[in-house]
């Protein structure tokens, strides 16, 4: 994965307020989740705390940013307890020597990673060789090209993504997809009306605050009872066989 860009980190700050969001995709993860995990452009750890705090034999974090390496390994010093915690400053191509010469890990996890990868299905590929036969892969990503807008662009987003076209790129790097869902609905028209119609190029904490405080509780329990036909965002999780 190329580095991300420096705006990258203000980004990810803002994700830090959206505890429950984090929450319903590590739920949506969780049946299929093993016990070694890797999670790829872990940022400044938002979600790798939630992965410590549900439990694993071991999680190794993979950030290439040098800044968000430094804060990432300031804030989980020490946190890892039962679970064996690994962070490396590096992209996954890079430390994937490193994952497949050791214990090799069954679940690899990006959220909001891949979308930032120039060339998405041979990181894929790279993702199977170095997952434990039976290993999962779970990706969170956003959805659609007609929501690329002004803040996919300042972030460094080379595309987003459908369902259809996600189930196919992991199905040519040769995973078997499990479950591919559409996320969020209630996301699309904000996300429309900000970034693509008023071309908005930042994600303000408190915005991010209200939505995950409002909004996510109630989006949720609408969306486990209706499947929605479209969303914000695309989760899947594909298995290497």
């Amino acid at each position: 994965m190329a580095e991300a860009p420096d705006y990258a980190g203000r980004d990810l700050e803002s994700m830090s307020f959206a505890r429950n969001y984090h929450r319903w995709i590590l739920d949506l993860f969780a049946p299929h989740l093993g016990r070694r995990l890797v999670e790829v452009g872990a940022g400044t750890g938002s979600f790798s705390e939630l992965l410590l705090a549900r439990g694993a034999d071991s999680l190794t974090l993979v950030e290439p940013s040098p800044e968000m390496h430094r804060r990432l390994v300031e804030r989980l010093r020490g946190a890892g307890g039962a679970t064996r915690l690994r962070i490396y400053n590096d992209t996954f191509a890079g430390a994937a020597p490193r994952l497949a010469a050791g214990e090799r890990p069954d679940s690899v996890i990006y959220v909001n990673v891949l979308e930032h990868v120039e060339d998405d299905v041979a990181e894929l590929r790279v993702v199977r060789e170095v997952l434990a036969r039976g290993g999962r892969l779970f990706l969170f990503v956003p959805a659609f090209n007609w929501l690329y807008g002004s803040f996919d662009r300042q972030v460094g987003h080379h595309r987003r993504y459908t369902r259809r076209g996600l189930v196919a790129k992991c199905e040519s790097a040769g995973l078997k997809v499990v479950r591919a869902v559409y996320f969020d609905a209630a996301g699309v028209l904000p996300w429309w009306v900000k970034y693509r119609l008023l071309r908005s190029e930042k994600m303000e904490p408190a915005a991010v605050k209200f939505y995950d405080d409002f909004c996510v509780p109630v989006v949720r329990r609408v969306e486990a009872f209706v499947p929605p036909p479209l969303g914000k965002n695309v989760l899947l999780v594909a298995e290497k066989v």
